[in-house]
């Protein structure tokens, strides 16, 4: 007999972030968390208290990646246009191999109106729109880019072409990989801001 290697807790994470992905964040109720790991609620409530510290653990799964990924990019001695290419792709690979889990961008104003989710998203927010916004002031600043906008327009703008593509793979079939049209469109970004 095989055993799994992936804990109970961490199944009904799993399963919380389909059950969002499938049907939204208000979907995500202790009935419906029992149903599809096919356990009773009383169960369920041995791992959490409330559907409100399952949804905490779901956007901490969410946000666990982001400092290794920031710190990888950082590490790297490459222009600081290779940078925002591989920030960029880090995200676009991880959305690729976990559909259901880059959904939760989508859901970023109700998980911020939710007062045990609130900070933290709204932290993870800032950092990744920082980040971003650091690497394209270092891109200006070695003039690898021109400042046609700000480093803080830039960060917006490629956090808002991420959450298009995400809402554009949610209504139709896509022949390529998220990466491959997240990084494409970022390319014709910095196309037309590269220095000629």
């Amino acid at each position: 007999m095989t055993e799994s290697f992936v804990s109970r807790k961490d199944r009904i994470i799993a399963s919380a972030i389909e059950i969002i992905s499938e049907s939204g964040l208000s979907a995500l109720t202790t009935k419906n968390l029992a149903m599809k790991e096919n356990m009773s609620e009383t169960l369920l409530y041995k791992y959490f208290g409330s559907i409100n510290e399952v949804l905490v653990e779901v956007v901490e799964y969410y946000v666990k990646f982001d400092k290794s990924i920031q710190k990888t990019v950082l590490s790297k001695k490459v222009t600081y246009t290779e940078k925002i290419r591989m920030y960029v792709e880090a995200y676009a690979s991880y959305y690729d191999s976990y559909y259901a889990i880059s959904t939760l961008m989508l859901q970023y104003e109700e998980l911020l109106h939710n007062i045990d989710t609130r900070d933290e998203v709204a932290k993870c927010i800032q950092e990744r729109h920082d980040f971003l916004k650091e690497l394209f002031e270092g891109a200006i600043k070695n003039k690898e880019i021109i400042d046609v906008l700000t480093p803080d327009e830039l960060a917006d703008d490629v956090t808002g072409i991420a959450m298009i593509h995400i809402l554009n793979r949610r209504i139709t079939i896509k022949k390529q990989s998220f990466k491959q049209e997240l990084c494409g469109h970022l390319e014709k970004v910095l196309k037309i801001i590269r220095l000629k």
